[in-house]
């Protein structure tokens, strides 16, 4: 997706969709110009994180695929191409608030797929926990729009992928892989994910899902 069609998109989500949830109930004394320093390096953490998380889980699903995990590889899969749509709507806000974009060189160890999960389980918590509600509330105090769609995108994805991964563990500690869904649809504009069936329009982005990336073997 081209830098253009991305801010596009960002800013007309800005229009429509109003994140309240992690507004601070009392006033923040902070400089605007320091909360938008501030909020300008979460952005940048964001985009590291999300690209990292994006070469993780593509290897994870590389390493799934090895162990004879299919439907765990897809998820995998999926994800990874997830993450890599909030790394690049992060990117889309860093380059339209004149930022520079950090060179990352992911850092990451592969283990066998059942540690894999709990760290993907891991990973995904703290996000949804700690890391994207303290980025919202900085990017609401410097009122800053396109941070505040883009991180939301990322934010209300993490809190689907979690329940995938502790299901995907679930099925390997039963030994029962092969009940995991074997399709998985990603939002091209936010990333969302859906398993199975997709819904005619993104619950996140209002994305129609003829635009969807449907993922059913690894080269998709």
């Amino acid at each position: 997706m081209k830098k253009t069609s991305i801010v596009t998109v960002l800013a007309a989500a800005a229009i429509i969709v109003v994140f309240q949830s992690f507004k601070s109930n009392s006033p923040v004394k902070t400089e605007t110009k320091d909360a938008n320093a501030i909020s300008f390096q979460n952005m940048q953490d964001a985009f590291k994180g999300e690209t990292t998380a994006s070469a993780k889980y593509a290897a994870y699903s590389k390493k799934a695929e090895e162990e004879g995990f299919h439907e765990i590889a897809l998820l995998f899969n999926a994800a990874s191409k997830s993450e890599k749509i909030h790394a690049t709507n992060h990117k889309a806000v860093l380059l339209e608030g004149g930022q520079t974009v950090p060179v990352i060189t992911p850092e990451f160890s592969v283990k066998l797929t059942k540690e894999n999960l709990k760290d993907a389980i891991a990973g995904e918590g703290y996000e949804i926990s700690t890391m994207y509600p303290d980025f919202i509330t900085n990017a609401n105090t410097a009122k800053n729009q396109f941070a505040l769609v883009s991180l939301n995108y990322a934010y209300k994805t993490e809190q689907k992928h979690k329940p995938f991964y502790e299901k995907a563990l679930a099925a390997l500690e039963r030994n029962n892989v092969k009940s995991l869904p074997t399709v998985y649809y990603v939002c091209p504009t936010c990333g969302n994910t859906y398993d199975t069936t997709a819904p005619k329009r993104c619950g996140i982005s209002m994305t129609s899902s003829e635009k969807f990336i449907k993922i059913t073997n690894l080269n998709s």
